[in-house]
Formats: C-alpha cells, sequence, structure tokens
C-alpha cells in the first residue's frame, strides 16, 4: 500500500467530543481526554461537550447535531475527530462518512499511545494483537496516520485520504499467529514464576492508574533506573527488581502496565501474561495520585481491571492489598484550614500517604509490607 507523505511536518488538528451525562467523572473524562490526545502529538483545535437529547442507531445520537459537529469541524479546519466513547463500527463508518475526516474513538486513542511506548519485543507483539483485533471489524475506517496528509473537508467523502486496505482473511491469519507468539511470551513467564516460587521470594506487584508514579516508587525503593516520566503509559513491560525492606529480608518488586478507565479490552486480552504478575503476586500495592480530584474513579477502575484477571482459581481482588496515596507533597491545606491527607485517608482506610519524590512515608511502606510477609507466613503454617 502507498503511503501519501505530508512534507511539511505539522501535528494533526483534532475535535475532540465528550458526552456529558451528569456523572461526576466528566470533568475529569475531559481532563483525561485532552492529557490521551496531547501525549499522540495531536492538536487540539476545539473540545465540544455536548448532551445528547435523541438517540439515533445509525450515528448514536441525533443527525442534526452530526451535521453541526461536522460543520465545526470543517470551520476549524480539523483533521479527525477524537470521541471520549467507543461507537460501533457501523456508527463510526457513518460518521466518516457524513464529515469527511476519521474518527477515533478512545479504544484507538489508547491502542496507539501504546504502539507509541512499546519499546520491547513482548510489548510490540501484545500491542500489534490488540491493533489488529482492534481493526478487523474496521476495515472501512478511514485510518489516520499522523505522519499522513490532511483528509478531505466535510462533505467531500475523505478526498485525498490514504485509506487502510487489508484482506480480512490476512489480519485473521496474522492474529492467529500473533496469538500463537503471545501465548509462548505467557509460557515463559510461567516459568519464571515457578523459579520465584522455588526460591520462595514474596513478589509485590505494583499497580495504579497511569502515571500515579509505578515506576518512580521501583526506582525509590530498589535504586533501579527504570524511565519515569510524567506521561501516560510509559511503562508497558513488567520489570521486576530485588528489594529489601530490611536486612535479611529479600522481596521481588514488580512494575506493571498503568490502568486507565475503559482500558479496551483488546489490551487486557493481548497484555494479560503482563498483567497477571500482579493477579499472581503475594501482595499488591495499589498506587493513587492523591492530587487527582478523580482519585475514586481511578481506585475503582483498578480494582475493576483485577477483578477482569481474576478466575476462579485465583482472584486479584483477593490478595493482600496495601494502598499508597502518593504525592501528598501536591496537596495544600485548604481554605478552611483542613488538611487534604487526613481527608483521603479516611476515605480510604489504613493507606498510606507517600510522596515518592522526596520519600516521606516510605519507611512506613516497608513496615508494612515487612508485617504482611510475616503474617502470611505464619498463616501458612497453621
Amino acid at each position: 500500500m502507498q503511503k501519501v507523505y505530508d512534507t511539511q511536518d505539522k501535528p494533526k488538528r483534532a475535535l475532540l467530543v465528550s458526552i456529558i451525562n451528569g456523572k461526576d467523572y466528566n470533568e475529569a473524562s475531559c481532563r483525561e481526554l485532552h492529557g490521551l490526545s496531547e501525549s499522540l502529538g495531536l492538536e487540539i483545535a476545539a473540545h465540544e461537550k455536548i448532551r445528547v437529547r435523541e438517540k439515533n442507531a445509525k450515528y448514536g445520537m441525533g443527525s442534526g447535531k452530526v451535521e453541526e459537529l461536522s460543520q465545526k469541524a470543517a470551520e476549524i479546519d480539523a483533521d479527525l475527530f477524537v470521541f471520549d466513547w467507543n461507537p460501533t463500527p457501523s456508527q463510526q463508518r457513518n460518521w466518516e462518512e457524513l464529515s469527511g475526516i476519521p474518527v477515533v474513538d478512545r479504544q484507538e486513542l489508547i491502542i496507539r499511545i501504546f504502539a507509541e511506548r512499546a519499546n520491547t519485543r513482548e510489548a510490540e507483539l501484545q500491542v500489534k494483537l490488540a491493533e489488529l483485533s482492534y481493526s478487523l471489524p474496521r476495515l472501512s475506517h478511514k485510518y489516520i496516520d499522523l505522519s499522513r496528509q490532511r483528509g478531505g473537508r466535510y462533505g467531500t467523502k475523505g478526498t485525498g485520504e490514504t485509506k487502510l486496505e487489508t484482506d480480512r482473511r490476512k489480519i485473521e491469519k496474522r492474529i492467529q499467529q500473533l496469538e500463537k507468539e503471545v501465548e509462548q511470551v505467557g509460557k515463559q513467564r510461567q516459568m519464571q514464576r515457578r523459579q520465584r516460587e522455588r526460591n520462595n521470594v514474596p513478589v509485590c506487584a505494583i499497580v495504579g492508574y497511569t502515571n500515579a508514579g509505578k515506576s518512580s516508587l521501583l526506582n525509590a525503593l530498589t535504586g533501579a533506573d527504570v524511565l519515569a516520566q510524567d506521561k501516560l503509559f510509559v511503562t508497558l513491560d513488567a520489570v521486576t527488581r530485588r528489594f529489601q525492606p530490611a536486612p535479611g529480608v529479600q522481596v521481588l518488586l514488580t512494575d506493571t502496565v498503568g490502568f486507565i478507565r475503559q482500558l479496551p479490552h483488546s489490551l487486557i486480552k493481548a497484555f494479560r501474561s503482563t498483567l497477571e504478575e500482579a493477579a499472581l503476586a503475594d501482595i499488591i500495592i495499589n498506587i493513587l495520585d492523591a492530587s487527582d480530584t478523580a482519585i475514586g474513579t481511578h481506585y475503582e477502575t483498578t480494582l475493576s481491571v483485577l477483578k477482569e484477571l481474576s478466575d476462579n482459581k485465583n482472584g486479584a481482588q483477593d490478595i493482600p492489598m496495601i494502598t499508597l496515596l502518593n504525592k501528598i507533597d501536591c496537596l495544600q491545606v485548604n481554605e478552611n484550614g483542613e488538611n487534604p491527607v487526613q481527608e483521603l485517608h479516611a476515605r480510604f482506610p489504613g493507606s498510606i500517604p507517600v510522596s515518592v519524590k522526596n520519600g516521606t512515608g516510605l519507611d512506613v511502606l516497608k513496615d508494612r509490607i515487612i508485617n504482611m510477609i510475616y503474617n502470611e507466613d505464619r498463616s501458612k503454617h497453621e
């Protein structure tokens, strides 16, 4: 397939569209959509927040609203729509036929970020599998390469775009091949886990919302040099390092891929062998960003993903868990003189306030890990 490249290195202009439905997390969801879009290097031309009063199976909302948004996209010279929800493949095609520009939904946005962050063979295999599983029912979707030329304008049916032309049978064959390779990776991880079990070394898995500070915590506790940046999904591979919470006490600390609201099922399926590092751990360390107003949603999202990883033999949600309230150094006493850390501690009983950045609270975390390890050992012998 021939690609047409833009001679000008301009970022793609995106019209973001969110549906406001009255739930508490809407503003946080809108901010998150900004962060996801910016992570892909998109230029945010505008962000429309709409209320859907009329449901329409063809578009997911009234055709009048679709016409209005398409006209808006043309007026601001947008290259694509970015939706904060996941339309059906047929709805996506209908939007694109009417507007003449691609529609990127939340699933595709997240998958594309994963694809950019994949730096190892394992991560590349898993992301490619998720990409193809997503694209299979959307072969007529106007995929947009971030280095590709601008598409058509509203009413032009996509003139000037380079479309994805892939044979369904080839994609299905490639998916089968990737599934076998990912399964082989999973078997290798199982061998590594059995080796750790033979060494009888407890495993602590760090989980949490993306950009909550998981990799920074691993680095702070073990002296590792895992890449830790203020970006979404920096870590896609499970990284394990030895950790001594006290002299003579050995623990394996594992950093895992970050979670996010509505994490695409294809990614959970593809990354299952990596995410199972949490499901098969002895202790789970759930790290939360205490400075984020959507902390409650982030906590529930993490529990939801852990539950999805559970099966009849093991339930990740039943593994002993330590909840960390990270970034307390970013919190300030409010106008009433109240300390927000106290309020958060009340919302999450038993949690440990920490600042991975300056080391506050990490000694408390080490003591908690030691106590949980010895309690677990005693329970096994009773």
